[in-house]
């Protein structure tokens, strides 16, 4: 009678001196292998795969074809990946590759279209109608790690989140030079878009008022807010600076590739503002080196986290008197950035702000406010004048 056995890192089926096989995976690759014996000796091959039940159903095959197989041996056939497979290759090669938080974010998205579309499910049979339904799931709030309702916005981040993936897989060959997937088979179809999106530009009012009251909640907000206003950069790369950062010499900080969302090194200067508050974390925090300018309050040796950040600019609007804005946050300090340096060269403002292409800071960052529009009517009267 045939018997198996389970383990956490390998699995076992057939009988001892009969038919037993084993599966295991490589401890630096994590395909996983097959091994049986044949004629007294012990023998070895690569499945070529990391998926750990494909992987069981073929020592389960492989064994029962040792029963009927004259010369003891037996071929495993090759199967299809499924999407569940996928998905897992893409968490470990290409997910441990970006930044924390897109790393959670990737995880989370995973996971959600693993229960979605089911682990067995073959990716080219994906189509228009699990792209429509998994709209409509989403929109409603059926599927997800909060499961309610979410805007098209979030949609569209998931849904090109799966197109990244898949075109990702029809770029990638697997261990034997086959492609992991021949065609994405969703390219080509439309991602909804929110028509209206929310994006806050804090006016100079907001801010002075924020600035106001920055010392009555804490050092490192009060460095955190001008920081964010001087550099236009996100709160993500202003929390994870270390003083190996920032050269108060000259008046340079290096923003980390890790901690950009646009994935690339580079060098500002700062203004006189940004390098006062500076002074002043130096002074509170007297640590050097790799040390983070911004520490955790409850542990120096690690930057402040972004729910901290969030956290101290809800208390921060409170004590300024300004009523609650939804969008209003440490992203619009970014948009009011790159919208007071409208008039610079967009070359100039996107190496100042690191953005990596000039249309993102048009689309969805500069807003040009009433006096703006206003001054650009009045010099076109003045020009017509003239002429």
């Amino acid at each position: 009678m045939a018997r198996t056995k389970r383990g956490r890192r390998s699995y076992g089926a057939g009988e001892w001196g009969r038919n037993r096989v084993r599966i295991f995976p490589d401890p630096k690759t994590g395909i996983f292998q097959i091994e049986w014996r044949e004629n007294g000796r012990r023998r070895t091959r690569s499945l070529k795969h990391r998926d750990w039940a494909r992987a069981k159903r073929q020592a389960d095959q492989f064994a029962a074809g040792f029963i009927d197989a004259p010369n003891g041996k037996a071929e495993a056939e090759p199967e299809p990946l499924t999407l569940g497979g996928l998905l897992d290759i893409y968490g470990e090669e290409v997910t441990p590759t970006k930044g924390k938080g897109t790393r959670e974010y990737d995880r989370a998205a995973l996971e959600m279209f693993r229960r979605f579309f089911g682990t067995d499910r073959k990716p080219a049979t994906l189509s228009q109608r699990d792209w429509d339904r998994f709209i409509r799931a989403r929109r409603e709030g059926k599927v997800g790690p909060s499961r309610r309702p979410v805007s098209d916005r979030t949609v569209e981040r998931d849904l090109r989140f799966l197109l990244a993936v898949l075109n990702w897989a029809a770029r990638s060959r697997n261990e034997a030079g086959g492609l992991l997937l021949d065609s994405n088979p969703l390219k080509g179809l439309r991602v909804p878009r929110e028509k209206n999106p929310t994006r806050v530009v804090l006016s100079q009012a907001e801010y002075e008022a924020l600035l106001r009251v920055s010392a009555k909640i804490d050092w490192r907000f009060r460095v955190a807010l001008v920081l964010a206003h001087e550099t236009g950069h996100r709160i993500g790369a202003i929390r994870q600076l270390r003083w190996s950062d920032v050269d108060m010499g000259t008046g340079v900080i290096r923003w980390r590739a890790e901690h950009e969302k646009s994935g690339f090194e580079h060098r500002t200067p700062v203004t006189d503002a940004a390098l006062g508050v500076l002074e002043e974390a130096r002074k509170e925090n007297r640590r050097v080196g790799d040390a983070p300018v911004l520490p955790a309050p409850r542990d120096p040796g690690r930057s402040m986290s972004h729910a901290v950040a969030c956290y101290w600019w809800k208390r921060a609007e409170g004590l300024a008197g300004l009523e609650r804005k939804r969008g209003r946050s440490w992203h619009s300090l970014r948009r009011k950035f790159a919208s007071d340096l409208m008039d610079q060269p967009l070359k100039v403002l996107c190496e100042l702000g690191g953005w990596r292409t000039a249309q993102t800071v048009l689309q969805c960052y500069q807003r040009p406010d009433e006096d703006r529009l206003k001054k650009a009517l009045d010099e076109r009267r003045v020009n017509s004048s003239r002429d």
